[in-house]
């Protein structure tokens, strides 16, 4: 059987100018600025008068099991459970994360859902949207000339060109740039030095986007990053090299969130896009409260697994913007389970119940660990062609067994009309109480709070610090940086520190390398494993499918 592409899908979609979509949420013209006629970015001041108001709605919060190559559709059920909702006559809105360009000609693909329940226009969110990644990386890299000038131009601030951990950015998966020399070329190009770059959602001033409230916010965090030490051990910040006010300046128009649409023309607000495995990895704190002021029911989500998403939306998001989610949906596929459970990538469309019963307890793992925090959650299997009666049945009876609700998620054949019975359990599941709480106190001490997030969330057995984390430790301590909350650097694919690990690993040790401080976030960052800051392309990057005819029309973009 043929299914028609994403983009096709997409294509073929019947969209609102988006001015009727602003309108269902009660805004008028006044209150946009218009990005042709499907996006548009809402005033600074349209924002501010609606936190005034005390109106807030139902927060539902979609996070998953640990991803794998099977996919687990977390964004696409985000969406189709946003379209059920409004199908059966709730007044809905959705909050996501902005898609970086370097995953989308990578290997991921796009981050706008998939079959029938996407965010659109398709092309124009994967591709440049309104240009607020492209804004982010030319303030980051402002920042980053501003240091090498600094030097160049005497050094005023005595800064120590070997204690500089301030990379510079680009939005592409690109390798060769991750370690990188700068300054050759005689005096005249300045001091030459080790250097290299990020992708650019990787950047902290992505972080900072996401977390501030209003653009005198935003100018003040900027100015809090540290971008590198002195001779003499001191922290140096943006503030000292005096561009936080260009910077900000920079970031005017891509502090305002975005709104767009879904296919069936439910508001979405999509709106930054931090990486969950170095930064927190959930959109804008300003785009997650307007939706909430907005309508009635609030769709978002987190990155990847719950173990590095959901435990930063809670311990970080809803801790520096007092959110409190009523509902959590725990996203799983008997696809990935069955590769959690020892089966490889070919083997998948083959009935294995013996692997998906073992992949089971890594979905065990995080329901235990959503509980932790006090929040209503179900368990939302989404569907794909190949499941069979007896998989999805053996999901739902260990989803009894633990007491948790479940529901079976057809919003990539049926959009919303497939997320009926989700939405229905999540309006039952917002009825019950939420004792919503963070897992640990700010004032607890980085190694304290550290083997909290890796003893409760990912299961480890302990925690060990190298020699340069134990460092970094004294100078945040000294530098009093140690009464922030904690952003674990992980691998994404597995509960532990090591991608190889699959399930639900016992007994495993977390190892923290070092411990970067993100000071105009807000929190500090630690490192595990081999994660990386700036990913690479595949064999074949998703880019070689990727074209454009002469009307214009992209294909092959997913």
């Amino acid at each position: 059987m043929s299914y028609k592409s994403d983009i096709e899908i997409a294509q073929e979609a019947k969209m609102l100018h988006i001015k009727e979509i602003a309108a269902k949420l009660g805004l008028s013209e006044e209150d946009i600025e218009l990005y042709g006629d499907y996006k548009a970015k809402i005033k600074l001041e349209t924002y501010q008068r609606l936190m005034e108001q005390e109106k807030t709605a139902k927060l539902i919060l979609t996070t998953a099991i640990n991803p794998t190559p099977a996919g687990e559709g977390k964004s696409t059920t985000t969406v189709g459970l946003g379209q059920a909702l409004n199908k059966i006559g709730k007044n809905t809105a959705i909050a996501l994360r902005e898609p970086s360009l370097g995953p989308c000609m990578g290997i991921k693909g796009g981050a706008a859902g998939g079959g029938y329940a996407q965010v659109v226009p398709m092309e124009d969110i994967n591709l440049h949207f309104t240009g607020d990644i492209h804004a982010i990386g030319i303030a980051h890299n402002l920042l980053s000339a501003a240091i090498d000038n600094h030097i160049k131009q005497g050094n005023e601030l005595n800064l120590d060109p070997t204690k500089i951990n301030f990379k510079r950015v680009v939005d592409m998966n690109d390798r060769a740039l991750r370690e990188v020399v700068v300054g050759l070329g005689g005096t005249v190009n300045g001091q030459p030095r080790q250097d290299g770059y990020m992708i650019t959602v990787a950047s902290e001033v992505m972080a900072i986007l996401c977390l501030a409230e209003g653009i005198l916010d935003l100018k003040e965090r900027l100015g809090k990053m540290v971008v590198a030490y002195s001779y003499d051990g001191e922290a140096i910040t943006a503030k000292d090299l005096k561009v936080a006010g260009a910077m900000a300046a920079l970031l005017k128009d891509a502090i305002k969130p975005n709104l767009v649409q879904t296919l069936e023309n439910t508001p979405a607000f999509i709106h930054g896009g931090p990486f969950a495995n170095i930064a927190h990895g959930c959109n804008s704190v300003m785009a997650t409260k307007l939706a909430l002021k907005t309508a009635d029911y609030v769709v978002t989500e987190a990155g990847f697994g719950a173990d590095l998403g959901a435990e930063k939306f809670f311990n970080i998001k809803c801790r520096f913007a007092d959110l409190a989610p009523d509902a959590v949906v725990v996203v799983a596929t008997a696809r990935a389970l069955k590769l959690h459970g020892g089966v490889s990538k070919d083997e998948l469309n083959e009935e294995n119940l013996s692997a998906l019963a073992a992949g089971l307890e890594n979905l065990e793992k995080h329901i235990e660990n959503v509980q932790k925090f006090g929040v209503p959650l179900v368990v939302a299997i989404n569907e794909f062609p190949t499941d069979t009666e007896p998989e999805l049945s053996l999901i739902k009876e260990r989803c009894e067994e633990l007491g948790v609700e479940v529901a079976l998620s057809q919003v990539w054949a049926k959009g919303g009309e497939g997320g009926i019975k989700l939405a229905e359990k999540v309006l039952e599941l917002i009825e019950q109480p939420s004792d919503f709480k963070v897992l640990y106190d700010v004032e607890d001490s980085i190694e304290e709070k550290i083997a909290k997030i890796a003893t409760e969330i990912y299961g480890a057995a302990k925690v060990n610090f190298a020699a340069q984390a134990k460092k970094d430790i004294k100078q945040l301590v000294k530098d009093g940086f140690d009464k922030m909350p904690i952003c674990m650097a992980k691998t994404p694919v597995s509960l532990s520190d090591n991608p190889a690990l699959k399930g639900r690993p016992m007994g495993f040790e977390v190892t923290v390398r070092k411990i970067n401080v993100s000071a105009g976030a807000g929190f500090l960052v630690a490192l595990t494993g081999n994660v990386m800051t700036m990913p690479g392309l595949p064999k074949r990057p998703a880019a070689e499918n990727i074209d454009i005819d002469e009307n214009g029309k992209i294909t092959g973009l997913f």
